[in-house]
């Protein structure tokens, strides 16, 4: 029950959203026991986002939640991915982009917690 939210401050044309949306679906079996059957994602474009005090090239903040963990090695191999899609997708430089992990041990999904 994976979930990534991309926030950047660029517009995201509707044409590459879906572009990064079926990349990002592969991508996210690069962590042991996740697939896009589960992935929920979400994008925000045109958000105010500082980096290093200024807003003039292209930023990034990732946020990748997952129930359960993985590991260091599936982390780095991720961030990696991700860091690629969006500089091929949306010029966006790897090193103006965050990526944060956050593995959650409580998910509920259909009325239930897992």
């Amino acid at each position: 029950m994976p979930y990534i939210s991309t926030k950047t401050n660029i517009t995201i044309p509707k044409e590459k959203e879906l572009i990064i949306k079926e990349r990002l679906g592969k991508a996210i079996a690069i962590l042991p026991g996740k697939s896009e059957s589960w992935l929920m994602l979400s994008f925000e474009g045109d958000v105010s986002l500082y980096f290093q005090g200024k807003s003039d090239k292209p930023i990034a903040f990732v946020e990748v939640k997952l129930f359960g963990k993985s590991g260091n090695e599936a982390y780095n191999k991720l961030t990696s991915e991700i860091s690629n899609i969006l500089k091929e997708e949306l010029s966006i430089d790897p090193g103006q982009i965050y990526v944060k992990y956050e593995e959650v041990s409580h998910w509920g999904y259909n009325g239930s917690n897992f």
